[in-house]
């Protein structure tokens, strides 16, 4: 998409997409302890080697929270920009991870999704519990002709969304922007009540929901398809400490 996009400024777009992931960050901030990780401090601000792309890159964890991630990245000349906030949970409870992601490409592009932790084939107590209250949020969508869904090319991108992920682009005006606005509020707010309300998990399974939730953190970060556009853009070393950055990986030799 981004090699598709003529030159537009998005400043201002950027700006107020930028501002709902800070409202976003405020709710998780007054819920749970976080501290700065030092291992992506470098990625605070970062360029680009060739061109105007910039972005900002910072990372959290604390007691509650193994992962965090707020981040932007911008290229002005041709308007698109992308930031994050995804936060991994411990594994003291089982509560599906969050995942926020907003775009111009240069329609809005959004991204929102609870991140599974477990096998919704055979768990139906999990799926109820957590993906039927959003079932309805992501039909609507589908009905809305306002909005059209992204379907990724990559198999692993597709194989990790939830069938309720909202993975929708849609032109951007003011009803769009207030209805994704909305959304995001409402699917956050949701995932807190999840936190407040989870039961612990067994001391004996922890070890293992760790292990699957790092794997697919790292996998997820590894596989994104738009880690070649960040190779053009800022050179494969730096791409590399960038996708470990998402994962948590930076201090980790690669395998």
């Amino acid at each position: 998409m981004l090699e598709q996009q003529p030159n537009v400024d998005s400043t201002a777009l950027f700006k107020q997409l930028w501002g709902w992931t800070n409202e976003l960050r405020q709710k998780i901030d007054a819920r749970f302890e976080l501290d700065p990780d030092p291992s992506t401090k470098n990625f605070q601000n970062y360029s680009a080697l060739i061109g105007e792309a910039h972005g900002s890159l910072n990372t959290f964890s604390g007691s509650e929270i193994d992962w965090l991630v707020h981040s932007w990245l911008r290229e002005p000349k041709s308007g698109f920009c992308n930031m994050h906030l995804t936060v991994w949970l411990k594994s003291q409870i089982r509560v599906p991870h969050l995942a926020v992601v907003f775009a111009t490409v240069p329609e809005l592009f959004f991204f929102i999704d609870y991140v599974p932790r477990t096998d919704l084939f055979t768990d139906l107590n999990y799926l109820d519990r957590y993906y039927e209250p959003v079932n309805q949020t992501y039909l609507g969508f589908l009905e809305d002709s306002r909005f059209q869904q992204y379907i990724s090319k990559t198999l692993y991108i597709r194989q990790v969304q939830s069938h309720t992920s909202l993975c929708y682009t849609s032109p951007v005006t003011e009803e769009t922007l207030a209805r994704v606005h909305t959304v995001a509020h409402e699917m956050i707010d949701r995932w807190l009540g999840w936190v407040d309300e989870a039961e612990p998990v067994a001391e004996s399974e922890r070890a293992a929901l760790s292990e699957r939730d790092l794997f697919v953190r790292r996998t997820v970060a590894e596989r994104d398809p738009d880690n070649q556009i960040a190779v053009r853009l800022f050179g494969a070393e730096m791409t590399d400490k960038l996708v470990r950055s998402l994962w948590g990986g930076v201090g980790v030799s690669p395998p």
